[in-house]
């Protein structure tokens, strides 16, 4: 019995570029999963080696020409009338469980969006370079309604991510076409993300651990959780209590006087910042 390998995972880079030592692909804004087959038998696990099998019935059918294999991907729902992925809707499908699985297969269909190989027919191919993979990958799977193989390009990274930011795309992630697989986070393969940049007040903050409270045009906008340096949380804090408004068991309020540029993947449906990165005060 074949089992789960850990994931190889990305690090993260600012900014796009060239490099003919690399491949880059869009980066699929769903969640991490590793097909497992074998002995005739697919399972199906997140990054944190979770079994979703069950949740997932439309891929038990895996479209390779080989018996035992490994694949790696990202998962994700794309809407059918645009060809977006919403990872909102993504994770919604994700935590159905039981009886509304069967709904769900029908009103959200995921897709598996496959990217490498790790294992064919009982041979452990991650020591192999990534082209070699690549070229393994593309002699024995076939894509069908809910599988996809993710597309790269050699050498122009910056091309594709203007493509991915006239979209409104995640991001780009740039891979070493040398580069083993290894079950770690490795810099052989990087992330860049399509940040949206947007001034926000901030409106108090929590009471035990670290966040802001924001604004956004006058709407709460979430919680300002990454990338604040000590120096200016203790600058926060030294204005905040002076303008302190009152508080519940869980925040202190201020007058929104403080503004602060963040950064973010972008707005889900609710009108919220998805995972918003402090940048700096807005004076």
């Amino acid at each position: 019995m074949i089992t789960a390998p850990a994931v190889m995972l990305l690090q993260k880079k600012e900014e796009p570029f060239d490099d003919e030592r690399y491949i880059f692909e869009p980066k699929i804004d769903g969640h991490r999963l590793i097909l497992v087959r074998s002995g005739g038998k697919v399972k199906l696990y997140t990054r944190h080696e979770n079994d979703v099998t069950a949740r997932y019935p439309e891929l038990h059918d895996v479209p390779v020409s080989c018996g035992d294999v490994i694949l790696d991907g990202e998962l994700a729902y794309m809407e059918p009338n645009t060809g977006d992925i919403c990872f909102e809707t993504t994770m919604r499908r994700f935590q159905m469980k039981g009886p509304k699985i069967k709904q769900g297969m029908l009103q959200y269909p995921v897709r598996f969006f496959v990217f490498d190989v790790l294992n064919v027919d009982g041979k452990d191919v991650r020591g192999l370079p990534l082209m070699e993979r690549k070229a393994i990958l593309d002699n024995i799977f076939f894509e069908n309604e809910y599988y996809k193989r993710v597309m790269h390009v050699k050498g122009e990274g910056n091309a594709l991510f203007s493509i991915i930011k006239e979209r409104g795309l995640e991001g780009i992630v740039a891979k070493r076409k040398d580069s083993t697989y290894v079950g770690r986070r490795s810099d052989a393969w990087l992330k860049m993300i399509n940040y949206t940049y947007a001034e926000v007040n901030l409106a108090g903050y929590r009471k035990t651990e670290f966040g802001w409270l924001a604004l956004y045009n006058g709407r709460p906008a979430g919680v300002i959780e990454l990338a604040v340096p000590a120096a200016h949380r203790k600058a926060f804090y030294s204005v905040a209590k002076s303008i302190v408004t009152g508080e519940d068991k869980n925040f202190v309020y201020i007058e929104p006087k403080i503004r602060a540029k963040v950064r973010f993947r972008n707005f889900n449906k609710s009108g919220l910042l998805r995972s918003p990165e402090f940048v700096d005060f807005v004076m």
